[in-house]
């Protein structure tokens, strides 16, 4: 994607926030986005020093805001957390995101995927992934001698920057964390997290019972004369 060069009134560049573009066209493309973006912030959760980001206008050259991109997800290792309104790169100690995703939907054409291919390839990319929710097809690329080359056999191909794995057996694309675990979308976690606050519930239902029975005992044997801790 580019933009339009805009110079402000003293002379210093602008790099815009939005290229005015939806993050995704369609509902299932935005899923695979929110997903995968979300997941990977949730692994490197306790890691200071790595920056995750969907649909953020990446500008890889100070004072050319005519080259950008805004990839699906990035990932940056390297770069603290926190909020940004896009990836300048000069900005990031020149740091360019070492991994990055997109998620192809029915308006996307080859032509244009072909320049984000030589965008990653020309601006230091180290792992780029592409995938097709509608035909389940997985794509991927990794930095070898300098050029991002096609990952032959992606069959269970585990990322060399973020340990993940990617299952293409099924229907649609599983990913799965470095202690086995898949990635799981809000709705997933959120069902998990109540099945967990149920049965810790229960528990606490089972051991109020457990201590009201152990109370009731020591009582009766207390009226009958018997001291319960000796018993």
């Amino acid at each position: 994607m580019t933009t339009e060069a805009t110079v402000g009134s003293q002379g210093a560049i602008f790099y815009p926030d939005s290229d005015g573009k939806p993050i995704a066209d369609n509902t299932k493309q935005f899923r695979w986005i929110v997903v995968i973006q979300q997941n990977l912030e949730w692994l490197f959760a306790d890691n200071p020093d790595v920056f995750v980001a969907g649909d953020l206008l990446w500008y890889p050259i100070e004072g050319n805001n005519k080259i950008c991109n805004a990839p699906d997800v990035l990932v940056a290792f390297g770069r603290p957390k926190g909020d940004r309104g896009s990836y300048k790169q000069w900005e990031e100690n020149n740091v360019a995101p070492q991994v990055v995703f997109e998620i192809l939907s029915p308006s996307n054409r080859p032509t244009e995927m072909d320049k984000k291919l030589l965008f990653y390839d020309r601006h230091g990319v180290e792992e780029y992934y592409l995938y097709d929710p509608d035909t389940n097809e997985l794509e991927g690329w990794l930095r070898i001698e300098g050029y991002l080359d096609l990952i032959e056999s992606i069959a269970d191909y585990v990322s060399p920057r973020l340990g993940i794995r990617f299952d293409r057996s099924g229907e649609e694309l599983q990913i799965y964390r470095p202690d086995g675990d898949r990635f799981l979308s809000y709705t997933e976690i959120a069902r998990r997290l109540e099945q967990e606050r149920q049965r810790a519930e229960q528990e606490r239902q089972r051991a109020e019972q457990a201590e009201e029975r152990a109370a009731r005992l020591a009582e009766r044997l207390r009226q009958a004369g018997i001291d319960p801790e000796q018993v």
